[in-house]
């Protein structure tokens, strides 16, 4: 059985005229920065439903891990620190930001 992965969650919020332009970019061009290297197992992106009232961000951003180790490399690699050099030229000064970061350990899974 494979072992649940360690996540990193973020959420981001932009201004609603920037939401085309910003999902293009996050899909195009930040993702793939950022999986460079081979740390990130998998990514996945989610859009907060309108169906409930939530004060939540508007986009989630779930980064799947294989352990704390990769996780820890990760946060020093080249891969990242050049997505965040490409993200302040891209959105700095712009109506964009980072609403929260949390790193995740998994629990358990039911299924």
């Amino acid at each position: 059985m494979a072992q649940n992965p360690f996540m990193w969650i973020v959420g981001t919020r932009c201004a609603p005229e920037l939401d085309d332009e910003f999902n293009k970019w996050y899909d195009e061009v930040h993702i793939p920065m950022l999986m460079k290297g081979g740390h990130i197992s998998a990514v996945t992106r989610y859009k907060l439903s309108r169906d409930v009232e939530s004060d939540q961000s508007p986009y989630l951003a779930a980064y799947e891990f294989k352990d704390v180790a990769t996780f820890k490399s990760w946060l020093s690699s080249d891969a990242l620190a050049e997505a965040r050099k490409e993200m302040q030229e891209t959105w700095g000064g712009r109506d964009m930001e980072l609403t929260s970061r949390a790193f995740y350990e998994p629990l358990r899974r039911w299924s």
